[in-house]
């Protein structure tokens, strides 16, 4: 048995189950598990984790919207969130449910024991902007002409008695972790993003609402007047999934397994959440922080935000019973730059589509596979190809360990590039298909596919096992070995690709 050197537990932020999910939380789950695939495939032991955030104001508002409690509204839409995950084939070890009261409950009351214990909870009266949206009090800096900057939404004036974080109390401590390099966010802009905030010193946040006006949610341990904010509780899911606040031994052991987690996974509209009030209780408790936070943009529609009433929303479902979910995971990876906000329209996507997929990745399978299944040929380990892939080896791990998804499919594109070459240089259809210059040609050219397959298997996993079923299962026809997930023939280029 192979010895495990290592551990890598990976988290994403999780989603707010009070509409279906879009192809922006597709992009987020599809880095991650991008992430969890390539730690595994280097014999990593590996945790990765997903959940749903199911508690606060949105829910019940958009339950009573729908004439259902919001239970029912929270177990409906959870199911459309995990088969998300099942039709991009996210390899997910786990996902926890925020109204789970076995495993995530105890784990957050835990955590506010611990926050009272350290002197870091209080209760005001308080009277502000508060945006459902958000589901957090805001301040004048998030406000333009009278509503909130992100969700274009007139902000309620609530005046109540709440209970308080002294996150104030973890500014300089906070600071000192992300400068030091303990606390690693990325992309750079990112980070200083937080420290600029951080320079003007964080104030203390309201942790909870009266129960009168918000019962949906975790009651505050001791206090059943009041129920713990959303995300107070939602941040939690990060220790509560692997056994904090337990009282079972396996789950306390698996707790100190595993955190801190490597990465954290988010997108840049949760970055305060993560980046100062999430490190700030973890202190409070005397728990250690993350060791890193990706922090990703949005994906527009043609250069806007998606919004149902400019009708540019695109449906993730939709878009892979359309193409496959890894044409839709290699749209993502490819497209959106570093750090940046990408956009998606199919117009895009089928060029994108066409020009790699087809053309590119499915041509030069096409035409090895025929060759070599038409002429029994047999693989050949090329020490040209074989050096080629262990340059391309080593840009991977630079590309994936910093985050940069286009980058690391650009490299393993650059392989295509150079089967193509070679083919178009060597030109075997003019050998003898029984000569031994030609078994070398096409063996070596089976060597270099099969090699892309098991690179492209974190990226694209589907394309990943039909390219090795193909090059390996002498039994299946040549009309099989070209049925990659990639599906040329449903862009209509199955005669052009054979």
């Amino acid at each position: 048995m192979e010895k495990i050197n290592k551990k890598f537990y990976i988290t994403t932020a999780i989603p707010y189950v009070n509409a279906a999910p879009h192809i922006g939380f597709a992009f987020l789950i599809i880095q991650a598990d991008v992430l969890a695939r390539w730690h595994r495939s280097k014999k990593e032991e590996t945790f990765f984790l997903a959940g749903s955030d199911e508690h606060g104001v949105k829910i019940v508002r958009t339950a009573a919207d729908q004439n259902l409690t919001p239970k029912k509204l929270a177990d409906k839409n959870v199911i459309k969130f995990r088969n998300l995950l099942r039709v991009f084939n996210i390899s997910n070890d786990d996902f926890i449910r925020t109204t789970d009261r076995k495993r995530h409950w105890p784990g957050a009351n835990r955590a506010w024991l611990e926050l009272v214990k350290s002197k870091d909870i209080y209760k005001k009266q308080y009277e502000g902007l508060y945006c459902v949206g958000h589901e957090a009090f805001i301040t004048s800096k998030d406000i333009e002409k009278g509503i909130c900057r992100d969700h274009k939404a007139k902000p309620e004036i609530i005046k109540e008695e709440n209970y308080f974080f002294r996150l104030s109390k973890y500014t300089n401590p906070i600071v000192r972790a992300v400068k030091s390099g303990k606390f690693l966010i990325f992309p750079e802009s990112r980070r200083n993003e937080i420290l600029n905030v951080l320079s003007r010193g964080l104030e203390d946040v309201s942790f909870s609402r009266p129960s009168k006006d918000l019962k949906w949610g975790i009651p505050v341990p001791n206090d059943a007047t009041q129920t713990m904010y959303v995300w107070a509780d939602a941040l939690t899911n990060y220790i509560s999934a692997i056994g904090y606040g337990s009282t079972q031994n396996v789950d306390i052991s698996k707790f100190h397994k595993w955190w801190p987690a490597d990465v954290e996974v988010l997108g840049k509209d949760n970055l305060r959440f993560h980046a100062a009030i999430w490190p700030g209780m973890l202190l409070s408790i005397g728990l250690p922080l993350p060791k890193s936070l990706w922090v990703h943009g949005f994906i527009t529609s043609g250069g806007a935000k998606m919004s149902k009433t400019v009708g540019n929303v695109i449906d993730p479902f939709e878009a892979v019973n359309k193409y496959g979910a890894d044409a839709i995971r290699y749209y993502l990876l490819k497209e959106v730059s570093y750090g940046e906000d990408g956009d998606f329209t199919y117009e895009k996507f089928e060029k994108r589509y066409n020009a790699d997929l087809a053309k590119g990745l499915g041509n030069l399978v096409a035409r090895v596979l025929t060759l070599a299944q038409k002429n029994k040929v047999k693989t050949v380990k090329n020490k040209i190809f074989a050096k080629e892939l262990a340059r391309v080896l080593k840009s991977l791990e630079k590309s994936v360990s910093s985050f940069r998804f286009s980058d690391a499919i650009f490299s393993i594109w650059q392989l295509i590039s150079i089967g193509d070459k070679y083919i178009d240089d060597k030109k075997p259809w003019l050998l003898s298909s029984q000569s031994k210059e030609f078994k070398e040609i096409i063996g070596s050219l089976l060597f270099l596919i099969s090699e892309i397959g098991r690179l492209l298997s974190p990226f694209l996993p589907e394309t990943s096992k039909k390219i090795t079923k193909a090059v390996k299962d002498k039994k299946s026809t040549i009309i099989d070995r070209l049925r990659m997930y990639c599906n040329s023939k449903r862009m209509g280029y199955a005669n052009e690709v054979i």
